[in-house]
């Protein structure tokens, strides 16, 4: 197997491996054996460096976008919108990867290409920053633009993301008063009900759905102190209805150091009966229920058996 010289984000450019000594044979016969893998024209990763698991699809458009923003014949346009969101690690709901962004900071000459989304639209200098040698827009700016593109619920996981990630509220909402698109329809709505405290995803669709059901909002991320022990959940209704969102990996991620996804599990189950015990009815759901929209019908009934909620 041959060695081709990678850059620091792990991706071979075909000029770096012709001033290596590589030939465009060497490149393609790379490829056909699977040693390669083609990210973009000209570029390409290591097939062992290929991402995968769960969040593996953003991952792959983050190294596009990375390959076109760092190749010689790009115009240093600054990545934008989910690509930008990708570079910088901002969590995404179906996000569309299937053009890379760039903004131009200009207010014409945008254009769509095969590759490429090139977004005429003015940029201020503040609204742009450098990783690793590669400009992006500014967490706050890729959020706005992220949420404008989508639904109430993608934007509000967007927005939730960016919070978390330490983004300045003002500052987003200054960016989106600008918007006066019918686009920005949904990221105004959903930009009041934005929550950092909302850990992942799969927590700020379920919020999402809560909201557009009509149902109370919840506190989230509540502490719960049972004997020695203490507790966290995801959503909390007046410490009498608790609900927990259990994504793909949960159990995996919840697992301590030494301890297994099934160790997690079982102390997972311990908590809940401690809560119950306590007089707190716990409520679980998962991908499944919010993609077939069911989480109304699931806590609706709870809530109102519950009194917090009118029949």
């Amino acid at each position: 197997m041959l060695t081709f010289p990678a850059d620091r984000f792990g991706l071979l450019h075909r000029d770096a491996a012709l001033r290596a000594g590589f030939s465009d044979e060497h490149l393609t016969g790379a490829v056909r054996r699977g040693e390669l893998i083609r990210v973009a024209p000209g570029v390409w990763i290591a097939a062992a460096h290929q991402p995968a698991g769960a969040d593996s699809t953003e991952k792959r458009h983050r190294l596009r976008a990375l390959a076109i923003a760092t190749s010689h014949h790009e115009d240093g346009h600054p990545l934008s919108h989910t690509s930008a969101a990708a570079v910088l690690g901002l969590p995404m709901l179906d996000p569309d990867l299937s053009l890379v962004h760039v903004t131009t900071g200009r207010t014409s000459g945008g254009s769509i290409r095969a590759q490429r989304h090139l977004h005429a639209s003015p940029l201020d200098p503040t609204e742009i920053i450098e990783i690793d040698g590669v400009r992006t827009t500014s967490i706050e700016r890729t959020a706005v633009d992220v949420a404008l593109m989508g639904t109430f619920a993608q934007a509000l996981v967007v927005f939730d993301a960016a919070l978390r990630l330490g983004a300045d509220f003002d500052t987003m909402a200054d960016s989106l008063s600008c918007r006066r698109r019918r686009s920005a329809r949904n990221a105004k709505r959903a930009l009041p009900f934005a929550d950092g405290a909302s850990e992942s995803v799969g927590e700020s669709w379920s919020r999402a759905q809560m909201i557009d059901a009509g149902l109370p909002r919840p506190t989230l991320q509540r502490e719960f102190v049972l004997g020695e022990a203490r507790y966290r959940s995801d959503f909390d209704w007046e410490a009498l209805l608790v609900g927990e969102f259990d994504g793909l990996h949960k159990y995996g991620v919840l697992a301590r150091p030494g301890e297994t996804a099934a160790d997690a599990v079982v102390r997972e189950k311990l908590r809940e009966d401690r809560l119950r015990a306590a007089g707190v009815v716990v409520v679980r759901w998962t991908w499944s229920t919010l993609r077939k929209g069911e989480l109304d019908a699931l806590l609706r009934p709870w809530l109102q058996k519950l009194g917090l909620l009118a029949a």
